[in-house]
């Protein structure tokens, strides 16, 4: 059974491939979404760590960062299928 963390992480990473998605165009299924959020977050967080950007709480900031990262992972998908 899925506990509360999991199934939020789930969800903002599914929120944070969407907006991804539609912040730089294209399309996407649900686990396209999940993906993107999912990776993204871990990119972002990353980029965000290093530059030491904080905004708001934790919840604004990794959502932020997983958006981001999102929007980076989609660019560099893009970049390397020319």
């Amino acid at each position: 059974m899925f506990s509360y963390p999991i199934l939020l992480t789930l969800l903002l990473g599914l929120l944070a491939g969407w907006l991804a998605t539609k912040i730089v165009g294209g399309t996407g299924g649900i686990l396209r979404n999940l993906a993107i959020g999912l990776v993204g977050a871990l990119v972002g967080h990353w980029i965000f760590g290093a530059v030491g950007i904080w905004v708001g709480g934790p919840f604004i900031t990794s959502f932020l960062a997983a958006v981001f990262g999102g929007v980076i992972v989609i660019g560099i998908s893009r970049f390397l299928a020319r």
